[in-house]
């Protein structure tokens, strides 16, 4: 039986097979890379293991490293979390060759579904019903195009290896093949080490739907019920709840039945998931096979919400030799759950990931039907060496409506300073009437841009901005000596102060002025716009954070504004707004460099595409970086000639680092 077990991840999985260990006994062991050493999972295990190195393949990725912990440990069992070597038989097999209890899927059952080709067609063979596609070997351009040309345009680019949306591309066009097929193969070796990529046919609008499966050693295999995971953005997915909304009974069980059958016929152990494409556009709805992941999903809390399972403990139990604790017509799902992906990204910059200190990261709601899982905390960095995701929260009521509500309410309420993260927008998707009707499909976030920069309501914003305005006068006070003058006091009151804050790329002019006979009033104007405020109560809490009672044009709210490094946040139950407050006295510029497209995030140059002296039009690619797992293409913003390259394959660059000029 395991009695220590090391958990071979990082972040919030990590805290989360901690928390089922604890409830069962299990000592537990964290390894952790130099930029983690502070997280909380580190502290929260029994013992924690440095590996050094700062990228994943220098730690979570070295397979000797995670051995060697093991034993200075004393762990006699590893759990691979998802991700890193969660789906690498080679490391499986090196765990039980170690003498250890391997925590997952037996070698045998990854390699069978390790590739995406040869999974297609096991599933095929076990009447699974699968895509048109075809490998896209060799280096022929012309073979490509044929290959493409029988699969039949637009062609999903896919490495054959890996997954997570990383060496996918569409192509709509011939003309676009090369390019991605390059480009995707490029990321599948860096990201799996196989640059193995095939061409399917693609859906241009589906449902994305996975069945949790799960087997043991005495030959059980059951489902515990689909989840719908449509909600992506490249390729990668942002909400994920059960049960799918665009499922009818009978198909489910089709697709159920089919799932089982799969993973019967390669003796499937452990937790394992059946991906599907669901195209439900026409009237004769089909499905079709995308893969199998042979681990624990990120999303599997919406499966425990509503069974009440506990899957990581199915998971340790089915190490251990024990028989699955239910049979098929045992599992009962109750209700509707959402999960929602916090991450530190910027919607509305194509959601480019930030990165940066987190200053403050509080959740304000708690209570039944909420679970938060997080990697974070105050204090944390979010650096740019590993995927940018900070939490995940989860909603579980009654009803769909119900759970959506509960998760969007408790978005809203979180308090999080210092990195800009994807919390409106998905508060935006959670409330959007679509999303609430149930029309979820993979197009869904391009089909709402207007989502992709969600902010709080106007009422809340102007209530955020004078609260802020408040805050930042009383903080200013220029006298201690003459202690009865009002807060913006001064001796010239024939025009009112003034202050300008900007979010974003968006400034607001604010003047106002507090009347000598009703200090609690404030005259405040935004943006020539007269608004009534008065200032209910207004308590320091912290060196740096009010909390006020503001009243706004006949509305009360509760706010608080928190002053730190040049910026104001301003929280309230309607969500956050972030402000900083323009000098009014500019010095003058320096001057700038010459220079052109700079690095839009701190990463590795993977590829130049232009030569100097090459002239470029706007949308070519220039070149592309890697960064927190994923690939930004810098591109010409304008017709020019290349004059300078000022980065090369391998180089690492910062973040609006000049990295081409053009004239």
């Amino acid at each position: 039986m395991i009695r220590t077990l090391l958990v071979a991840n990082r972040g919030e999985i990590a805290s989360r097979i901690f928390r089922t260990c604890r409830l069962m006994g299990i000592r537990t062991v964290a390894v952790y890379a130099e930029p983690d050493a502070t997280l909380p999972f580190v502290r929260e295990a029994d013992v924690a293991v440095a590996l050094g190195g700062s990228s994943a393949t220098e730690s979570y990725l070295v397979i000797e490293k995670i051995l060697d912990a093991a034993r200075r440990s004393g762990a006699d069992a590893i759990h691979p979390g998802f991700g890193f070597l969660s789906e690498n038989a080679t490391f499986a097999q090196a765990v039980i060759r170690a003498g250890l209890t391997w925590v997952g899927p037996t070698p045998a059952n990854i390699t069978a579904m390790g590739t995406k080709v040869e999974a297609k067609a096991l599933a095929a063979a076990a009447g699974v019903p699968v895509l048109a596609s075809a490998v896209a070997d060799g280096d022929d351009p012309a073979a490509w195009s044929a290959v493409a040309t029988g699969v039949g345009f637009p062609v999903l680019v896919k490495a054959s290896s890996g997954g997570g949306g990383r060496g996918m591309r569409i192509v709509a066009s011939e003309s676009l093949l090369v390019e991605a097929v390059i480009g995707a193969r490029r990321e599948a070796l860096a990201s799996f080490g196989d640059a193995t990529v095939f061409l399917e046919r693609y859906l241009r609008a589906p449902r994305h739907i996975e069945f949790q499966v799960f087997g043991d050693t005495h030959g059980n295999v059951i489902h515990l019920g689909e989840r719908e995971c449509s909600i992506q953005r490249r390729h990668q997915k942002i909400v994920e709840e059960a049960p799918s909304p665009g499922l009818g009974e009978d198909m489910r069980e089709n697709m159920a039945a089919t799932a089982v059958g799969l993973a019967r016929a390669i003796g499937y152990v452990g937790a394992g998931t059946v991906e599907y494409l669901y195209d439900d556009s026409n009237d004769s709805p089909e499905f079709f096979f995308l893969e199998m992941n042979t681990r624990l999903q990120v999303e599997h809390p919406v499966t425990e919400c509503l069974t009440g399972a506990d899957l990581v403990q199915w998971q340790i139990d089915v190490a251990n030799g024990l028989p699955l604790p239910l049979r098929q017509d045992q599992v009962e799902r109750r209700g509707h759950a959402i999960e929602v992906r916090l991450y530190a990204e910027d919607p509305a910059s194509g959601f480019l990931p930030t990165f940066g200190h987190l200053h403050t990261y509080e959740t304000v709601r708690s209570g039944p039907g909420l679970r938060y899982e997080h990697g974070v905390e105050s204090g944390s960095d979010v650096t740019t060496f590993f995927d940018p995701m900070l939490a995940k929260v989860i909603a579980h009521g009654p009803t769909r409506w119900g759970a959506a509500s509960l998760l969007a309410d408790a978005l809203s309420a979180m308090v999080i300073h210092g990195v800009t993260v994807n919390r409106d927008y998905l508060v935006a998707v959670l409330s959007d009437a679509d999303f609430l009707a149930g029309a979820t499909t993979t197009a869904f976030v391009d089909a709402h841009p207007a989502l992709l920069s969600a902010t709080v309501s106007a009422a809340d914003e102007l209530a955020h901005i004078a609260a802020t305005v408040v805050a930042s006068a009383r903080s200013h006070h220029a006298s201690d000596v003459w202690s009865f003058a009002p807060t913006g006091w001064r001796n010239v009151r024939s025009q009112r102060h003034e202050m300008t804050l900007r979010s974003g790329e968006r400034s607001v002019r604010v003047d106002y002025e507090y009347p000598s006979d009703r200090p609690e009033r404030v005259l405040l104007a935004v943006d020539g716009v007269e608004h009534s405020v008065r200032v209910a109560r207004h308590e320091p809490m912290a060196t740096c954070t009010d909390d006020l009672t503001v009243d706004v044009d006949g509305l009360t709210r509760s706010i608080q504004v928190t002053r730190r490094s040049g910026l104001l946040w301003a929280n309230s139950s309607g969500g956050q707004s972030a402000w900083s407050l323009v000098p009014r006295f500019v010095p003058p510029a320096a001057g700038a460099a010459a220079g052109g497209p700079i690095a839009p995030v701190p990463g590795r140059v993977v590829a130049v595409h232009v030569v100097e002296g090459q002239t470029v039009a706007a949308g070519d690619a220039l070149v592309t970086i890697e960064a927190m797992k994923m690939e930004h293409r810098v591109e010409a913003n304008t017709v020019g000639v290349v004059t300078e390259l000022r980065c090369a394959v391998g180089d690492q660059v910062d973040a609006h680092q000049v990295l081409v000029v053009l004239v």
